[in-house]
């Protein structure tokens, strides 16, 4: 990826949603929400705290992630859409 996010940024390319209910409807594209999970595709060095100490970042590249629906500015790279974000954004890392 030639895209390298600054201080506690991440780049996250979002995961999408089940487009069909656990009881077999099918959801169209226009009814359906923004997902709101994704992978984490670079993570930023950390910010600088006060004696300018880097704070290590909580999220690794790799780690599907939590986020609000309008959280990140979305960019377009390569044909694919990807958010920028910072750390404070994301809500919570999925374990598998």
């Amino acid at each position: 990826m030639n895209l390298r996010p600054l201080h506690d940024r991440v780049i996250v390319k979002r995961i999408e949603s089940e487009t069909t209910t656990a009881s077999g409807i099918v959801i169209p594209d226009n009814a359906a929400e923004k997902p709101d999970q994704g992978e984490v595709l670079a993570v930023g060095p950390g910010k600088l705290d006060e004696d300018g100490d880097r704070i290590a970042m909580g999220v690794k590249v790799g780690d599907r992630v939590l986020f609000g629906k309008y959280s990140g500015q979305t960019v377009k790279l390569h044909g694919e859409e990807l958010l920028v974000m910072k750390e404070d954004d994301l809500f919570a890392v999925v374990e598998k």
